[in-house]
């Protein structure tokens, strides 16, 4: 493939709500406290309620029988276009069909806030003027000709293992409600101005439409009352539109060709964005696997305090302050609460993330074991310090001033990390084998130190900042010392010649200045000899024992680490190139999963993956930052030449 082309992607995969969809080929909605995936088919494959990480309502992205919610023509899979209308996140799919075309425009509402008193005390970051409707909501209108539509609504609690049983809530079929047999999960409505019948579990209705007929049809689960009819679907669906339009009319896009990708990237990681409390999540699925077929399939709706230093970067350039403020206060409150940091929470803040396998689902594309939970959460991973001080050090900085109660918190971490540092642990990648003395986590508690040093003395603690700034010397030293290897590159880990991706962060997070010649050979290194056509791997599989067995695909984040350090080395043709090639493999919604398999391009991994779209707003601004210092070199030299 030559640079910049789009690699061939899995059209041979049949879609529909109980095949197996390309993983970025999907939709993906969100209210900021449920998400949703929908199929190119027309079908929601996966949404959890009441949360991100509660059990599943639709599944079938992990399993056919796990329940859907499929809206389309009949027997048709394929649509003619499918698009974002533009700055939302309301997904339009438009059919052509032998007789007429037909738009089905799907969106999680947000509307107003108008029952103060349901306020729930989940909600810790202050309250807006906008919530979540707690509806999803699917209207649908033909556009031409006539159209057979079918809607089929089965919702299988529990990850599949819970059916349900509907029963008429008026007179005229239009309504319909199932009770959950679940702890925690709500009752579900399904409204409708078509006619509702009942097959075991599922709703479902079949009509023909014609040219300017229009429908709609909404699942609502809480309090507030689903829309009438279709002009108050329409309504909340301008409403919403317009609030997602307004949220990113506040940030700051360069005018470059790339914009939309910025755009479409922060529109994702506020999906992402758990609203009660203000935490990222890194993905909005589970067990989406690695390798297809393979083992290493893991369950990433939490939030992990390694994202929170990379969050708070992204949103700042980006202009979204209040944004940024939010997760550092969700990390704050964690901070003041543990002394003992973990390396992820729940997204309401929660340590206990106990992991288990759900063995009655065969997993997508068959890829087993189905987790839920993460054993990852227990782990000791030593960059976590790292990630914290960094983040309240970029916080000070855009917010020029630091909360009174930040000191205790900072004094603590850093003595966490100084306690630490010279001990093995699972490394950022939290691999599964012995631990090790990993370089990059060795290099985050240096960031720990070094950056608590800075804090202690912008805020008048002079001693503190001294004795820590004679540390991070002394950890500094230590990993120059073990961490080279001879051509002077930074490796894996100590006495190890593997190369690691995670080393690319050491010029990010000024361990050494760019100009540096141990960061040049690093990202040079990792650049020529850890890539698969172009593609940085996170470390090869046969050197490291992470505890699996198989292969892996390419870590996206991993390769737009790599177009910013090129950047940082002065490399910007070749940062620039590949950056643009990156772009050129996002799915057809500018979205992207985990990894991209470098052999056809496929996405892998939990999907949309918020660390990969940090690591592209921080490359594109790389790259858009060079391009800017060379136009105006390039003014200057034609002013003064």
């Amino acid at each position: 493939m030559t640079p910049g082309s789009r690699g061939p992607r899995r059209d041979g995969v049949t879609l529909g709500s109980s095949r197996t969809v390309p993983i970025a080929d999907y939709g993906f909605l969100s209210d900021g406290e449920v998400t949703a995936l929908v199929a190119p088919g027309g079908s929601v494959d996966w949404m959890c309620l009441p949360r991100f990480d509660s059990p599943s309502v639709f599944g079938a992205v992990l399993g056919g029988h796990a329940g859907h919610f499929r809206v389309a023509p009949a027997d048709m899979l394929v649509p003619a276009a499918r698009r974002y209308l533009p700055g939302t996140m309301i997904l339009e799919t438009s059919w052509g069909t032998a007789s007429g075309w037909l738009v089905v425009r799907d969106v999680l509402l947000i509307g107003p806030w108008r029952h103060e008193h349901e306020l729930s005390h989940t909600h810790r970051r202050t309250p807006t003027d906008y919530d979540a409707e707690h509806v999803l909501l699917r209207t649908i209108r033909c556009v031409s000709g006539d159209v057979q539509v079918v809607v089929e609504c089965e919702p299988v609690l529990d990850y599949g293992r819970e059916r349900v049983h509907w029963e008429y809530t008026d007179g005229v079929y239009h309504q319909a409600r199932c009770a959950a047999a679940v702890e925690g999960m709500p009752e579900l409505t399904l409204t409708t101005d078509l006619r509702l019948g009942f097959e075991g579990g599922q709703a479902s209705a079949r009509t023909l439409l014609r040219e300017g007929d229009e429908r709609f049809v909404a699942l609502s689960w809480g309090s507030k009352e689903p829309p009438e009819d279709y002009a108050d679907a329409y309504r909340r669906l301008v409403w919403t539109a317009h609030h997602w339009q307004h949220w990113l009319a506040r940030g700051h896009f360069p005018d470059h060709p790339w914009r939309s990708q910025l755009q479409r990237s922060a529109l994702t990681l506020k999906g992402l964005t758990y609203s009660p409390t203000g935490a990222i999540a890194a993905a909005a699925t589970t067990s989406l696997p690695e390798t297809l077929g393979g083992e290493r399939n893991y369950d990433y709706r939490y939030t992990w305090i390694r994202d929170a230093s990379f969050a708070l970067w992204a949103m700042y350039s980006l202009g979204f302050d209040w944004e940024a403020v939010d997760f550092f206060s969700f990390i704050a409150d964690i901070a003041e609460r543990d002394s003992d940091l973990q390396v992820m929470y729940g997204v309401g803040g929660e340590r206990d993330l106990p992991e288990s396998e759900l063995d009655h689902l065969p997993g997508y594309a068959n890829s087993r074991p189905v987790r839920v939970g993460n054993a990852a959460s227990t782990q000791q991973q030593h960059d976590v310090w790292g990630a914290l001080l960094d983040s309240v050090y970029l916080h000070s900085r855009a917010a020029d001033h630091l909360d009174s109660r930040i000191w205790p918190i900072l004094a603590n971490q850093v003595g966490a990390a100084l306690k630490a540092w010279r001990e093995p642990d699972a490394g950022i990648w939290e691999v599964r084998g012995e631990p090790r003395h990993f370089v990059s986590s060795k290099i985050m508690c240096w960031v720990a130190v070094d950056r608590g040093a800075r804090l202690a003395s912008m805020i008048g603690q002079p001693g503190e900042a001294a004795r820590w700034e004679a540390a991070a010397e002394e950890i500094k030293a230590d990993i120059l010392e073990h961490g080279l290897d001879a051509r002077g590159v930074l490796t894996q880990s100590y006495g190890s010649s593997a190369l690691d991706a995670s080393l690319l962060l050491a010029p990010l997070v000024r361990f050494l200045p760019p100009d540096d010649p141990r960061i040049r050979a690093t990202v040079l290194a990792i650049a020529d000899e850890l890539t698969v056509d172009g593609f940085v791997l996170r470390y090869r599989t046969e050197e490291t024992d992470d505890g699996f067995t198989g292969e892996e695909g390419s870590f996206t984040i991993c390769s737009f680490w790599l177009v910013s350090a090129l950047s940082e080395i002065g490399e910007v043709d070749r940062a620039r190139e590949l950056c643009a090639r990156l772009l050129s493999f996002s799915g057809p919604l500018e979205l992207f999963a985990e990894e991209i398999d470098p052999h056809d391009g496929s996405h892998l991994g939990n999907f949309p993956q918020a660390f990969t779209h940090l690591a592209l707003i921080n490359a594109v601004l790389h790259c858009i930052r060079d391009e800017e210092r060379a136009e105006m070199a390039e003014a200057d030299a034609r002013r003064f030449g």
